[in-house]
């Protein structure tokens, strides 16, 4: 069992646990990820780790309600345990000095996980340039964290309400233009973010490393949920990355895999809704 000892929310469905995990903190690397499972007979998830204290024994994670799993997660609240917590699984991200500029992309929940990386690039002498993108403005954390390890920092909101109206690919595009040294681009978020940077620094023929958190079921390459296809060969993201380079994917494969159990998860949160109505009348004595 694992104590959430920080429950925050960040918007009406995104929120952050810190959990008290010793062990896994000091093990903890940028890029990695843990398996969750709340309790007996419920999913697993996998959630890349967004932050880590070895000194309190912590790991933090921020998770987006968007099914039925995630809503129960978000039911829970700072004091309360969780099941398991797997990890920490996957190959830790390459981060070294590099020659030139490195430039970290983080899209809407992918603004989490990136986060640890740049911080990681910093510390390692690199000149960084962060770009964070979300819907709109009453979406936007963790920006005063992004800024403390940045060289240059940018927001960009789908709606304009905040910093560059667009997407963060319209950001990109102008780093890269002003910026010709630029020796490497990291991105994270939803795998369409992702696939449009890859078509955005193709152009500039600039190495570029996504993190691909596709559907898991067991996070050690047994059940094969994972499976990608990089540079013609079969991957598994929680064996062989989460991190690919960007040029390799093939993602119309990843995208379609993606939506496999679109109708399940309708059915799920259909009966999410129902035992939380029932829960809820239990609760008033009706």
């Amino acid at each position: 069992m694992f104590q959430i000892i920080r429950h925050e929310e960040f918007s009406p469905i995104t929120f952050l646990w810190e959990v008290l995990a010793p062990d896994l903190a000091r093990a903890a690397r940028p890029g990695q990820f843990v398996m969750v499972r709340i309790r007996a007979g419920g999913e697993r998830i996998p959630l890349t780790i967004a932050d880590y204290d070895t000194e309190l024994g912590t790991i933090t994670l921020v998770i987006q309600a968007v099914g039925r799993s995630s809503r129960e997660m978000q039911e829970l609240k700072e004091g309360d345990y969780i099941l398991d917590l797997l990890g920490p699984l996957g190959i830790p991200s390459d981060i070294k000095k590099k020659e030139g500029r490195v430039v970290l992309v983080g899209g809407g929940l992918g603004v989490a996980p990136i986060f640890p990386q740049l911080r990681e690039y910093k510390m390692k002498g690199n000149h960084t340039i962060s770009i964070m993108g979300f819907r709109s403005r009453d979406l936007i954390f963790w920006s005063d964290r992004f800024m403390q390890y940045s060289d240059e920092f940018h927001i960009a909101t789908d709606d304009g309400s905040f910093g560059t109206k667009g997407f963060v690919t319209t950001v990109l595009d102008d780093v890269l233009q002003r910026n010709p040294d630029v020796s490497e681009v990291v991105a994270i978020g939803p795998v369409v973010m992702m696939k449009a940077c890859a078509d955005v620094t193709k152009k500039y023929d600039v190495k570029t490393i996504v993190s691909l958190n596709t559907i898991m079921v067991d996070g050690i390459g047994m059940c094969g949920s994972c499976r990608v296809t990089i540079g013609g060969e079969v991957k598994f993201a929680c064996v062989d990355g989460p991190d690919f380079d960007a040029q390799k994917v093939d993602w119309d494969e990843l995208m379609a895999r993606q939506r496999r159990f679109v109708d399940e998860e309708k059915h799920a949160m259909e009966c999410f809704g129902k035992d939380c109505h029932a829960r809820k009348k239990f609760e008033e004595g009706g």
